[in-house]
């Protein structure tokens, strides 16, 4: 288990590490849309499209490695005040919950994906972008997320990690190994 845990995380970092790519990429690709449309009056064909793709794939591909570094907003107040068996119970049906949603969600993603795929569609603009290409960030960012919730459940359960670590509380430090006692 430890090797499929260590092989999920470093998979959730190069996603993360894709994300920046992506980003940079459509920051790269929006200057360089501008240089030809005001400096050389040029059209400008296929960078719109590029740009709004590498985004919405930067956000789907990203998010396993935002679930990894805990990154995501946070409202902590109830774990807060709870003591160490309530918020291990809450951090439980989080995880379960988490999980359920990312697994339908691929599930979801996959089809839409080979609807795409299926049905030869292309974008209905100038550049005519094979859609099953960027719409392959959904299933792939999903499915690497519910990897990444089946590692943080069973590291949950198994005392790995503790439960809202950043929510200190009263019994601050109490549940070190993660399980209450």
């Amino acid at each position: 288990m430890d090797r499929f845990i260590r092989t999920v995380r470093l998979i959730s970092t190069l996603c993360g590490f894709s994300a920046a790519a992506l980003i940079t990429a459509g920051v790269v690709v929006v200057c360089q849309m501008v240089f030809v449309r005001f400096v050389l009056g040029s059209n400008t064909i296929w960078q719109t499209d590029f740009t709004t793709y590498s985004i919405v794939a930067a956000t789907f591909l990203g998010s396993p490695y935002v679930l990894l570094t805990r990154g995501h907003v946070n409202v902590d107040i109830l774990p807060h005040y709870m003591g160490p068996v309530g918020k291990f119970r809450l951090a439980l049906f989080s995880a379960i919950l988490s999980l359920a949603f990312s697994a339908a969600m691929t599930m979801f993603a996959c089809l839409y994906w080979w609807e795409a795929w299926d049905g030869n569609w292309v974008s209905d603009t100038m550049w005519r972008a094979r859609l099953w290409i960027p719409f392959a960030s959904m299933p792939v960012g999903f499915a690497i997320l519910t990897l990444q919730y089946v590692v943080d459940l069973y590291s949950l359960a198994t005392g790995r990690e503790p439960p809202f670590p950043s929510a200190g509380g009263h019994d601050a430090g109490a549940s070190q190994g993660g399980v209450p006692a």
